[in-house]
């Protein structure tokens, strides 16, 4: 009597998508603690000071917006360089990381002729995009 093995073969595509997945998150976490440090330490000046966030921590979203004068939806890019918007970059990053994954996976599906997979994977990448502009109101940030 022969024992059969159940052998399950990671197709190469989940493996490019994990892979890509992992490196991505990880260097949006290690972003993020730089960017904090660098905000921590004083090292980057920030938009809204630390003493003012704290005075206006009661308030709602709206209006704390409005005291700090500070952005919403993706007006925060024209602060970029400040520090307490520098750490936005590996939060980014963390959320680009699916639409980047997806993104790779097109050129393996059309080579193969996998126009089923091809469509749901433009599909998606298109309602993230969608969903991340702003556009619906919901998103933005």
């Amino acid at each position: 009597m022969t024992k059969q093995m159940n052998v399950c073969v990671t197709p190469p595509e989940q493996m490019r998508y994990a892979v890509i997945l992992e490196r991505g998150a990880y260097l949006g976490i290690l972003i993020m603690v730089i960017t904090y440090l660098l905000y921590a330490f004083g090292i980057t000046t920030p938009h809204v000071p630390i003493e003012t966030v704290i005075n206006n921590w009661h308030l709602g979203v709206h209006d704390y917006l409005e005291v700090t004068n500070s952005p919403s939806g993706w007006d925060w890019l024209a602060l970029i360089g400040t520090g307490d918007y520098l750490n936005y970059i590996g939060i980014v990053l963390l959320a680009v990381m699916t639409i980047i994954c997806y993104a790779t996976l097109i050129i393996p599906y059309f080579r193969c002729g996998d126009h089923i997979y091809l469509a749901i994977v433009i599909a998606e990448i298109l309602v993230l995009l969608f969903a991340a502009s702003g556009i619906v109101g919901g998103g933005g940030h």
